[in-house]
Formats: structure tokens, sequence, C-alpha cells
């Protein structure tokens, strides 16, 4: 939803300095002129280093680029690589012909105008000099300006929304033979590709049948076309029907990852403004289930960290700039239609990491640039971090438990696979603390890098348990039990189709004393089981470990390769503890000695921000045909104190040494303490 005019949101108080920061990035761009490429872009997956698997630089001033470089200094050529920065200056073109029809709409200035209309002329001009892309994988809907028609759906968007924002300052000037041509080539390709997907192969839930709709709907808008959009609205995998088939009952897009879940709300944002444009009322757009855009924001919130830091649940990046804008756009939009003031820290967190904040900085969390400066409306409440309470996502298959009074909290993945997006991470947890992630989920490396499935879509980089050395088939675990109370959260999660012949139990518990992870594993074989835990900040492990080669704990799948251990826990304690921090505040793990065990200190690839940078961690090995691991977290400098009680029972003391231990038991219900 843009509110118009923007020249009326100088009454807020922080427009003049998000206007600013749009001026700066405006005119940045504008450095490299007003052309547009004459060739059309690639695969932008393919942006990325093979030797570190990040992500190259792109430079928006750049006009032409032949040669391209990583963060460390590796200098590239190809034409894969060449074809990926076109997509970023494709996508950047259209970006500042938005940004600078913005700009005019906010000040009156002509040249941001006619910026945006030489850029719109230019597309007008070349886009159907563009051929059906000869280069576009099999698997793909074949896009004419990009390799994929999803790519070219979303860049379209963008061209579209800044010829509506110019006409309606009354500042266009583009050709308008040129732009018929223009769009009605775009309008064609779009439906001939929903026809394709939703009636060839059967796929109308698919996340790229969003897109298409919402550039449809642009082009509909563009056109007053009002029955256009109505058959839009109300056909199979239409704006209405797709919300109705691509999320599910507790408001999480289907493939179970956020990033596409943002991505999927963004095109529905856009959809939904272009509808109103033409009378339709898109709040009454709701699922059978209550799915509804507010629902999907709110997901979200229950599923973030307590300073609004979204985890990568399966694909997606651990965090990129352009990601944290799409954030920013979809909660300023969400604040605009609902003022919820639980988005504010999301937004926050979403402007930070877009300012630089990504790569581990500190980038500033005020509101900014073309995001704030189209969407944002009112004022945001002060600072204050989310507060959620426990919640379990039943069809996505998340459980979330919190305890008001703990800074510590844990998100558990026990549902469907996810698909070509999933991961082999069945019962991983992502461990919270209120300033972000101590165990996070890494997130997903660009899909041209080999890392994405011989590492970070398996089982050793998520904190789960691998058995044989394998990593785990795709499948869906359950939930058995979920317990929502003041005093405490537990949850009973079981997999039994990760490996053959293994029933795999996780319990998890958070009260205001400890967030307590206990592990279970049952097989009909013995085998090797392994424990995992890889932490977002190093660890200091104290005593009591001793350095061993780095061969130390191999293990059958391709992923193992990555993975160097460089110390073995020795001591002989009931109880090994180590320590890390999260946003300079102390959290601790204390982990039970398992008898017959190993436990190692190792170094895996980094978060998909930088994989060459690795992550500290722990592995736990066991050998047998049973074996429990059991680990308890604490905010603070003092562990836990963990030790074997009676008849199996877990003695769990508070940190600091204060305070009467809780005895832990297993049952037949579940975990249980007396």
């Amino acid at each position: 939803m843009i509110a118009a005019p923007l020249r009326e949101k100088k009454r807020y108080g922080w427009f003049d300095a998000a206007l600013r920061a749009l001026l700066e990035e405006t005119d940045a761009a504008l450095e490299a002129g007003v052309d547009v490429p004459e060739e059309p872009g690639g695969w932008w997956h393919q942006y990325v280093c093979p030797t570190h698997g990040t992500e190259l630089r792109f430079d928006p001033r750049e006009r032409e680029a032949t040669a391209f470089r990583c963060p460390h200094g590796c200098v590239l050529e190809g034409e894969a690589y060449r074809g990926a920065w076109l997509v970023f200056k494709h996508q950047e073109r259209a970006r500042t012909a938005l940004s600078a029809a913005a700009m005019y709409a906010a000040t009156g200035e002509a040249k941001y105008a006619e910026a945006a209309n030489a850029i719109l002329e230019a597309y007008a001009s070349r886009y159907p000099r563009y051929p059906v892309h000869p280069d576009a994988q099999p698997w793909m809907l074949k896009g004419r300006a990009f390799h994929q028609a999803l790519t070219e759906a979303i860049w379209a968007t963008t061209i579209l929304r800044a010829f509506l924002l110019l006409r309606d300052e009354g500042a266009l000037q583009v050709d308008a033979a040129a732009s018929d041509v223009f769009f009605a080539m775009v309008s064609s390709s779009m439906t001939e590709y929903r026809r394709i997907l939703i009636e060839e192969r059967d796929e109308p839930a698919n996340n790229y049948t969003a897109w298409l709709n919402a550039c449809l709907a642009c082009y509909y808008a563009v056109r007053d076309d009002r029955d256009g959009m109505e058959t839009l609205v109300s056909a199979r995998g239409g704006l209405r029907h797709h919300l109705e088939i691509g999320v599910l009952p507790d408001q999480l897009e289907f493939e179970g990852s956020l990033y596409y879940h943002v991505f999927v709300l963004r095109a529905y944002f856009i959809a939904a403004e272009m509808a109103e444009r033409l009378g339709f009322d898109a709040t009454a757009w709701t699922g059978s289930a209550g799915q509804s855009f507010r629902g999907m924001l709110e997901a979200l919130v229950g599923l973030a960290a307590p300073n609004g830091e979204l985890p990568a649940l399966h694909d997606g990046p651990y965090s990129r700039p352009p990601y944290a804008r799409e954030i920013a756009e979809v909660f300023e939009i969400g604040y605009a239609r609902y003022g919820d003031a639980r988005f504010a820290p999301i937004l926050r967190e979403a402007y930070r990491r877009a300012d630089g904040g990504c790569g581990g900085g500190t980038g500033s969390a005020e509101r900014r640039g073309l995001e704030a400066v189209l969407y944002g409306e009112g004022d945001w409440p002060a600072a204050e971090p989310l507060r959620e309470p426990s919640r379990l996502y039943a069809s996505a298959g998340f459980a979330v438990l919190r305890h008001a009074d703990n800074p510590l909290s844990l998100l558990a993945d026990f549902g469907p696979h996810g698909g070509s997006h999933g991961h082999d991470d069945k019962l991983n947890v992502v461990l919270m603390h209120r300033n972000g992630f101590v165990l996070p989920e890494r997130g997903m490396v660009p899909y041209g890098s080999e890392l994405r499935r011989r590492w970070f879509a398996r089982t050793p980089s998520h904190n789960a348990v691998s058995v044989g050395g394998r990593t785990q088939a795709p499948h869906t675990g359950v939930c058995l039990r979920f317990d929502a109370e003041a005093r405490r959260s537990y949850a009973w999660l079981r997999s039994e189709g990760a490996y053959a012949g293994a029933t795999l139990d996780r319990h998890l518990w958070v009260d205001r004393d400890v967030a307590l992870d206990w592990f279970e594993v049952r097989l009909d074989l013995e085998e090797t089981v392994d424990y995992w835990l890889h932490f977002a900040e190093p660890l200091n492990v104290g005593g009591g470990w001793t350095a061993c080669t780095p061969d130390a704990a191999p293990g059958e799948d391709e992923a193992y390769g990555y993975v160097a251990t460089s110390a073995r826990w020795t001591a002989e304690e009931p109880f090994a503890a180590v320590a890390a921090t999260c946003g300079g505040e102390r959290v601790t793990a204390s982990l039970l000695a398992v008898p017959g065990g190993e436990l190692y200190r190792i170094a895996s690839p980094g978060t998909s921000v930088d994989p060459s940078r690795p992550l500290d961690g722990l592995l736990y090995r066991a050998r047998g045909r049973r074996a429990t691991f059991v680990a308890a977290f604490a905010a603070g400098d003092a562990p836990i104190r963990l030790a074997r009680g009676d008849e199996g029972s877990v003695l769990v003391a508070p940190a600091g040494g204060g305070g009467t231990a809780m005895r832990f038991r297993m049952t037949e219900h579940g975990l249980h303490r007396e």
C-alpha cells in the first residue's frame, strides 16, 4: 500500500532522514546514468565465489563489469558471473526508476521524474529485442530479460509500480505506443507462464504463481482493466485462491521457509494494492482456515527472536541486504494497514541489516530509504523486545517454547520436509536469546554453490542428530505433546522416518531458569549416533579439553568432510560446560556426560553470509542401540550443573550454585519434573 501523496508524510519526525537516505541511494545509482543493459540477465544464484562460497560484490554505480570480486579478494570472470551480474543490474535499474519516481513524488524535483521516465523509456525500447532466453536451464519457466520468468515477474512489478507512481503524480512522459507494446509482451508472457504452471504442471500453490499474479495485477492496474483483475482475483491459482492453497492453516507458506513466506507475502501485498486501485476489497481475501495477510505477519512475529531477527528456516539466506529490504517492505505495509506494535522490532532489525549489519556489523535501526518513504506510516512505539508466548505451528511443523522470565527460548522443526526448499533437519532446534541467535539455523547460500546440497541442506549442518554418519531421509516428524503453561513450556517431538529402524525423540523444556534439551535415540541395530550443536559466536570451553586430529570423527555422508575437530573433552566430570556470547551477553551450555561417548569441539562452514568463516560447535558421538543426550542452556556466566540421579533421572541444578536441584525423569508420558 503506497500512501499518497508522499509529501504529506513530512509530518512524521522520521521522514526527513528517510528521504535523505533515499536521495543518497538514488543519486548514487544515477551516477551510472539512465541507460539499461543491452543484454538480458542470467541466473543470480550463480553469483557466488566457488572458493569461499560467498556472494560476489555488486556495486550499483558500475555501468559495466566483466570481472567480479568476492569479499575475500578473488577476481572471477566468465559468462555465468556476467549473466548473474546483469540480473543485479537490471533489478537495480528497476529499483532506481521506482526510487526516482518516489523522490519526485516526495520533493517535486523534476530531475527525478526525468530520470525515472528515461529508465522506463529505455526498457520500453529494449525489452522487445530481448529473445526468450536461450541459456535458461531446462527446468525453468523462461523469461526474456532473465533466465527465469519468476525473476522477470519481480522485476516487472517494480517497473510497473514506477510507471503508476509517475502517472499518479502527473509526471509520466513515456511514449504510450512503446510502453503499450512492452507491457503487453510482459502480460502475454506472464499469462502463458501461469497457464503452464497451473494447468500443465498442476502447481497452482507454487510461489512462482504468487509473483505471476502480482505482475499481472500491476498490468491490469496500469490498463485500468477491472474485468481482467476480476478474473485474476477469482481464478484457480488467482489472488484469493493462492492464499487458500499456498498458505497453511497456521498462516505459514506451505514450504516451511520464512524467506519464501516473506517472498510470497510481498507478492500478495503488491497484488492487493493493485486490486484496491480498481475498487476491490483485499481485506476480504481470506482462506477457509483463516489464512490472511495479517495472520502471515503475525506468524513471523511468533517465530522471531526477541530482537526481531527472523530465523532462516529451510531455504533462505541467513542475512543479506536485499532480503532485509523485503522484510522492511512487508512489515511497513503491515504496520500501515494494522498498526500492530509487535511489528516494530522486526522493522528495526530489518533496517539495521539493510544498513550493513548483515556481516555482523551494527547498522542503523532507523527508518530510511525507499521502503520507509513509500510505505511507512505513523510512528513506531518505543524500542522494546518481542515478548511472544509459546506457540505450536501444527501444520507447518514448528514449535516455539518460551518463558516470560527467561531470556532464552527454543524453536524446533518437526514438520514437512519442505520440498525443493527443504532440509534434512527434522527435530533441529534453534536456541534464541533476547539479543538474537545462540544456536542458529545458518541459512542457505545461492543455489549455484556446491555447498548448498553438500553441506547447508544436510543434517550435520543443523542442531540435530545424525545416525550412522548419514544425512536424514526427507520425511515428516510429529509432535506428540505440546504444553504451554505459565510456569513452563514443554514439547515432545518424534521422528521415525529419518533412518530405517530408528526412532528419534526430542524433549524440549523451557522454564524461568533453564532451556533443557533431552534427546533419545532408539535403533534396531547398533550404529554411531552424532548429536550436533553449532554456535553463532566463538566458544569459551575452559579446561578439560585435549587437542585432537581433524579426522577424529569421520562420517559416511559428504557433509562430514566439511567438519574439522580441534579438541576432545577428556575431563572426568559429570557434565561439560561451555560458554558463548549473544549481543555481548553470556550464555552457557552444559552437556551431561554420555557413558562411552566422545565429545568434540568442532569447526564447520559459517552462515550463508560467509561460509569461509567457520562456526564453532560441539559434536557428541555415541555408539549402540540406545543413546541419550541431555543439554541445558542458561543466560549468564554460571552454567547449569547436571548429574545422573537414580533410575535414569537427571539432576539439573540452577546456575550459580544456589537453589535446589530439579530432578527430571523420562516416563511413558514424556519428560517429567519431580
